[in-house]
């Protein structure tokens, strides 16, 4: 991965936005003492300049990562997530079929244990059915679904998703553990199906209307072309 440049989605001389790979880490973590390659320093380097990210993505989360040129921008683009005026939309794949559209509202608690307003928009784009026993069904269920989260906690669509029983493929701690084992030995699948594909904001100093969108990875794309979805659109 050291070999290979970050993907620039836009790029001028307040912010920049990277379509960040599949299990990178945007930053140095006490979690992840002994990875010694994350985001941050990569784009760095790439643009030997000061950088900073404005928002967090998890590690196997792949997408659209903004990141700020200097501190004035840091500061304009932090108030604008925290104030909850960027949009933002995920691809996933997640077990189950899923309603066409609907909104899961349950409030999550946050890393100090204080119950908080959470909202996950979503809508079914894609459903398939593979002739692959999984537990006791003898046919499995899939679904791709577009979300949109209106709030920000940690690990938001993973622990709604989770809430409705449409977990997301590939994700260990909120998972299926035998969906995703049924990846990995089907599919050759090590990584977490979340990608996020747009964020829309207005630029804090042009005032121009953004949307900046990430194509899916590879690895995601391999996935959905071997359960057969249509990845023509993506």
């Amino acid at each position: 991965m050291l070999d290979i440049p970050l993907q620039i989605l836009f790029q001028d001389e307040h912010i920049v936005a990277i379509n960040k790979p599949h299990n990178l880490l945007v930053h140095r973590s006490p979690i992840a003492a002994d990875e010694s390659v994350f985001a941050l320093q990569m784009l760095r380097d790439q643009l030997n300049c000061w950088v900073n990210p404005c928002h967090r993505i998890d590690r196997k989360t792949s997408g659209v990562l903004l990141f700020s040129l200097s501190k004035e921008a840091d500061r304009a683009m932090q108030m604008k997530f925290e104030n909850r005026q960027c949009d933002k939309k995920y691809l996933a794949l997640v077990r189950g079929y899923l309603p066409e559209e609907g909104t899961a509202d349950r409030p999550l608690e946050n890393e100090k244990g204080v119950m908080k307003d959470s909202i996950t928009h979503y809508r079914c784009l894609q459903q398939v059915e593979l002739d692959i026993e999984v537990s006791r069904y003898p046919k499995s269920r899939y679904s791709l679904a577009e979300i949109s989260p209106e709030t920000g906690r940690m690990h938001q669509i993973r622990r709604h998703f989770a809430q409705m029983r449409h977990y997301l493929i590939g994700d260990k701690t909120y998972g299926d553990c035998k969906h995703n084992k049924m990846f990995e030995e089907q599919f050759d699948l090590h990584t977490m199906l979340l990608h996020a594909r747009e964020l829309g904001f207005e630029h804090p100093f042009t005032q121009e209307k953004m949307i900046i969108k990430a194509p899916l990875q590879t690895e995601f794309l391999s996935i959905l072309d071997k359960i057969g979805m249509d990845i023509s659109i993506y």
